[in-house]
């Protein structure tokens, strides 16, 4: 009788052995945060420092501001290689791993500059221009609208500024040299415009005073002849696509998320890259953003933070001559 007890016990152990019960059920995967929807007045602050330079030029800067890494790589591989110039640059350029789009702004290196060290704005605008496209879009327009209204977006002997169906487009007026409008972001378009904190002001880009002016043209043949030059660059306006190659552009980064959503652990505020091989070292994301909640997601804020302070401190309206 002794036995009996042992024996159930065998024959169930055989039982489960044998045939392994399932593991239970994984819980499902969280749903993707939605992102915060930025008011007008954001967008417009967003994108005032950029909407008056030439269409390719705009559209090269929204597609490299998705990858800030990148951007922040590229300007100091910039300032390391000085000696290099014309077709020799451009070639050099061509054998680097960055996006298209960053080895596009490498012909504009005040330009790259400038988002270099205002980080904190180009990781937002990589960010909102991602999950937001025809609201970036739509503020360009505004802006431009409201730059024309100004008195301060108009043809001349540096570019050609056509009104097609209420699209106000900007190109070069000779297609070989590119002019980079200098201007103040926060009053050339009127009243209403605050300044982004903490806005670095990158030396020959922008003017201390209403208006807008032109300096030296930025020449691009010895980039043009690359997949990656200027003619492959533009918009579509009507239909609210940037265009790389003819082509809608496509983002194949990991740094932000399509599709309208952050699938951030915590939430899309607590900004930092979700993937992590696409940081250098020890740079980590800790400088916050202008739009509270809704463009902390931005990443590199240790970018950010470390862009002003290398070229000798933030703060609004400095002077001089950049490298032009």
């Amino acid at each position: 009788m002794a036995s009996k007890p042992l024996s159930v016990f065998l024959a169930g152990w055989l039982v489960v052995t044998a045939f392994p019960q399932a593991p239970p059920p994984s819980a499902p995967p969280p749903m993707p945060v939605q992102s915060a929807q930025p008011t007008p007045e954001q967008l417009n602050q967003l994108v005032a420092p950029i909407a008056l330079y030439p269409d390719s030029l705009v559209a090269q800067i929204l597609a490299a501001a998705a990858y800030p890494d990148q951007v922040v790589e590229a300007d100091r591989w910039l300032q390391d290689h000085r000696n290099l110039t014309g077709q020799a640059l451009a070639q050099a350029v061509d054998q680097q791993p960055w996006d298209p789009s960053v080895k596009a702004l490498t012909a504009f290196p005040s330009v790259l500059a400038n988002m270099d060290k205002n980080l904190s704005w180009t990781s937002t605008l990589g960010d909102v221009y991602i999950n937001h496209q025809a609201d970036v879009m739509n503020a360009i327009q505004v802006m431009r609208q409201r730059a024309q209204m100004a008195g301060n977006l108009n043809s001349g002997s540096q570019e050609t500024v056509t009104n097609n169906g209420g699209n106000i487009s900007v190109v070069p007026a000779n297609p070989q040299v590119v002019y980079v409008p200098e201007f103040d972001p926060w009053l050339v378009y009127g009243p209403g415009i605050a300044p982004w904190p903490g806005w670095y002001w990158y030396p020959g880009l922008y003017l201390t005073v209403p208006g807008i002016a032109f300096g030296v043209g930025f020449g691009i043949g010895f980039f043009g002849g690359f997949g990656w030059g200027w003619g492959h660059w533009g918009f579509n306006w009507g239909g609210r696509a940037l265009l790389y190659g003819g082509s809608p552009w496509a983002y194949r980064g990991r740094t932000f998320y399509n599709r309208g959503t952050f699938a951030r652990e915590g939430g899309f505020d607590r900004g930092y890259y979700r993937g992590g091989s696409e940081l250098r070292g020890s740079q980590r994301a800790e400088r916050p953003g202008a739009f509270s909640g809704f463009d902390r997601g931005a990443a590199s804020r240790g970018f950010g933070a470390r862009g002003a302070g290398s070229f000798g401190g933030g703060g609004f309206h400095g002077g001089g001559g950049g490298r032009r």
